[in-house]
């Protein structure tokens, strides 16, 4: 390539590099935010976005869940497309599902619809749930 020469291709690689390195230092610093500021992760809350993910007996979408991680639905409103999530935490993929820094920043679809998704997802919210020592049940099967 010359010094000057920057083909289509060049530049989409080069934006998608930048556009990458602004989603993980935002992930960065949210992490670090919530930190200082002594938020928990988005997954400790409530509403939740797929089926398994609620934090407590009750918390699900017909009430009737016996334990945290058994709820058969998201509480969160179903939205159909990336950035139309209405809070922290209510976006259904991208990087880091039911993570989102904030209102408008969720990658994709509530409830979450993709089993590699859910799947990671649900694993995430064990480890949360672990680290705040905190019980949970099996997950529901998916209906």
């Amino acid at each position: 390539m010359k010094k000057n020469e920057l083909s289509r291709r060049d530049f989409s690689k080069l934006t998608m590099a930048a556009f990458g390195g602004l989603l993980a230092g935002a992930g960065v610093a949210q992490a670090a935010d919530d930190k200082k500021t002594g938020k928990k992760n988005p997954l400790l809350y409530e509403p939740h976005v797929c089926r398994g993910l609620n934090t407590c007996k009750g918390k699900s979408k017909g009430k009737d869940n016996s334990c945290a991680g058994m709820g058969a639905c998201a509480t969160v409103e179903a939205h159909s497309c990336t950035g139309k999530n209405a809070c922290r935490g209510q976006g259904g993929c991208g990087a880091k599902p039911g993570e989102n820094a904030c209102k408008g920043m969720g990658g994709c679809e509530v409830p979450i619809t993709k089993d590699a998704t859910w799947k990671k997802t649900r694993k995430r919210f064990e480890e949360v749930m672990t680290a705040e020592g905190k019980k949970f049940g099996d997950a529901p099967k998916k209906s």
